[in-house]
């Protein structure tokens, strides 16, 4: 895999960044209280923001606020304001965690902790030092491996056969992560069995902007029987505008974005890891602006190079 491109050439310098843990809103009608890390550059104002959803793996802190930092360090260097909740599935809440969310599905109180954020970023801004009226609060964009309700995907609840709608207007821009893709045929029986909201997934409507990261390499056997491919789904299948970056030899962990020195990742790779948070955030800058040219700088500068670690393509 060759060296990627200095992030310098396309976002800028990096700057410190301030990170605050645990940022506490109080929530009478949530099973615990929600906990943020809420990471930020020391300087600068009309700051966008991503709201960033943690995966679950095998370790015990990274699927909570304590993962992702690679990403949220290099996003929050790069002009971001980058929080991160601990969902009701967390490991961090202990093994009966399911039974702890009072039977809320983790595909919907995800979504409900997002909006919690967003409906309290006062709250936010003023539990870290130095942080409040630095928003700009008309740029949200939310990234994870499971975030497309937000952005607009539906599904059928299980229980009750209603469609379920979670997309929230506040976000406009998204980045998904080895985010799962279509349901029906594509799913193994033991995803049917497990996961059965999986079966309706439709992207037919995630209309908002978004970037899809999927690794060439990643077939998630124990998911779907479509292969890597699957992955792609939520460009493939959801209307423009959408961006996709295929990863080449990638695999579920895209290299290791969950946490530094991930040892359970399948394909670990710094090189890797660090061409992701580049081109996330190339991707962020542009959908918050238009006339950003990182993206396109970015993608220029990956198809020129001799031994690309991944291909873009949009629509």
């Amino acid at each position: 895999m060759s060296e990627p491109t200095p992030a310098a050439d396309v976002l800028g310098r990096p700057v410190p960044v301030l990170s605050v843990s645990p940022v506490t809103l109080p929530a009478h009608d949530r099973a615990v209280d929600l906990q943020l890390r809420v990471s930020a550059p020391v300087t600068g104002s009309g700051l966008p923001v991503v709201l960033l959803s943690h995966g679950l793996g095998f370790s015990h802190h990274l699927s909570s606020l304590h993962g992702y930092a690679p990403l949220a360090s290099f996003w929050a260097a790069h002009g971001f304001v980058v929080i991160q909740p601990t969902h009701l599935d967390s490991r961090t809440l202990g093994e009966d965690r399911g039974t702890a969310a009072g039977g809320v599905p983790h595909w919907r109180s995800r979504a409900e902790d997002m909006w919690r954020v967003l409906d309290r970023l006062d709250e936010v801004e003023e539990a870290v030092p130095g942080l409040a009226g630095r928003l700009d609060r008309s740029k949200v964009a939310v990234a994870g491996h499971t975030a497309s309700l937000l952005l607009g995907a539906r599904l059928t609840d299980p229980d009750d056969g209603a469609e379920v709608k979670l997309a929230d207007p506040r976000i406009t821009a998204g980045v998904l992560l080895a985010a799962p893709g279509r349901g029906g045929d594509a799913l193994t029986d033991f995803t049917v069995e497990h996961y059965p909201f999986f079966l309706t997934t439709d992207f037919s409507r995630m209309a908002t902007p978004a970037l899809v990261v999927a690794g060439d390499k990643d077939d998630s056997a124990f998911l779907t029987v479509a292969g890597p491919q699957w992955h792609a789904d939520p460009y493939t299948l959801a209307p423009g505008p959408k961006s996709l970056l295929t990863l080449f030899g990638a695999e579920h962990g895209l290299g290791g974005v969950s946490g530094y020195d991930v040892a359970e990742t399948t394909d670990e790779d710094p090189a890797r890891v660090a061409a992701v948070a580049r081109l996330t955030a190339a991707y962020l800058r542009s959908a918050f602006d238009p006339d950003d040219p990182a993206w396109r700088t970015a993608g220029d500068q990956l198809a020129a190079e001799s031994a690309p670690f991944g291909r873009i393509e949009s629509k």
